[in-house]
């Protein structure tokens, strides 16, 4: 079996192409190959398979209205994450899937070109640009609408390094993750995200837990400017996580109040991407995701027992 290893701005992925959707993998065999010690390595594992032939690519694919074919497939992320368990969309991965396909000959994407990829979180579109890759990412909302609305928090949050649970504010991109503010990069880099946060009340399919400090000044030049550090659900720290980094400059924006802006450089262990926000006509807000993607190598594996 012939993978790719790619890397989005530091989160990691084993990339496998399986157009037929052949390949059974256990969520066992996927944490085998995920592990940093007796595997390849990475944050997640992602198939590239043609949309109607997977029973979750194929019940995205009929929300759409869209078509696939054998003559003409659209491509289903079937995303895992390190763990082995379903994860339901990746913004890094869907950079690194968008430049995968492209490696493989399975697509033609030439910068200004957009391409449309199926999650279990919907449909995105992934457009070329000159700095690497921009997904559309869908609407931001609050998990707790009723909360949030009140309060600009709906729950608390203890770390390893912190003295006591902090504030938080949760944010579904498609899946879920909590975002809590620390008053400076000491208390950022003093945080031990081996140990999962803990989250008080937990959302119910669990949530990712984003850090951030805002930037002194938080806007120059209509740029906001965010640093993050992330425990991701099923995996532990990684070096970013695209959805997360939506997550965290939506929350940041809601805080911001009267500074908000719609575009944000948000920097994470592994690199910086931009978030970017576009109203729409029923109130809702669309976000944009860019940043680049990179294949580091390729092999074969066997799966002995």
């Amino acid at each position: 079996m012939r993978f790719t290893k790619a890397q989005a701005t530091g989160n990691d992925f084993v990339m496998i192409s399986d157009p037929g959707a052949a390949l059974e993998l256990s969520s066992a065999e996927v944490a085998r190959l995920c592990d940093r010690h007796f595997g390849i390595g990475a944050d997640g594992l992602i198939l590239a398979v043609a949309a109607h032939q997977s029973d979750d690519g194929a019940a995205v694919l009929s929300e759409t209205g869209l078509t696939s074919t054998q003559e003409a497939p659209l491509w289903f992320m079937d995303y895992r994450n390190g763990d082995g368990t379903k994860a339901e969309m990746c913004g890094n991965g869907v950079r690194a899937f968008a430049h995968f396909l492209i490696a493989e000959r399975l697509v033609e994407l030439h910068e200004g070109d957009s391409l449309p990829v199926l999650t279990r979180a919907g449909l995105r579109t992934v457009r070329k640009v000159r700095e690497g890759y921009a997904v559309g990412m869908g609407v931001w909302s609050f998990i707790d609408p009723e909360m949030a609305a009140e309060s600009a928090s709906d729950s608390l949050v203890q770390a390893t390094g912190l003295t006591d649970p902090r504030p938080a504010l949760s944010i579904s991109m498609g899946n879920p993750h909590t975002v809590v503010a620390l008053p400076d990069h000491s208390a950022l880099e003093g945080l031990d995200l081996n140990n999962a946060p803990k989250v008080e009340p937990v959302p119910p399919n669990g949530t990712n837990v984003e850090f951030v400090v805002p930037a002194d000044p938080l806007v120059a030049e209509g740029v906001g400017r965010v640093s993050m550090r992330v425990h991701e659900r099923g995996v532990g720290e990684t070096l970013s996580c695209g959805t997360g980094t939506c997550a965290a400059a939506a929350a940041v924006r809601v805080w911001a109040g009267a500074d908000a802006v719609d575009t944000w450089q948000v920097s994470v262990p592994g690199g910086e991407v931009t978030v970017r926000f576009t109203a729409r006509t029923d109130n809702a807000e669309d976000v944009e995701l860019s940043g680049p993607a990179v294949l580091t190598y390729s092999g074969e594996l066997i799966l002995e027992g």
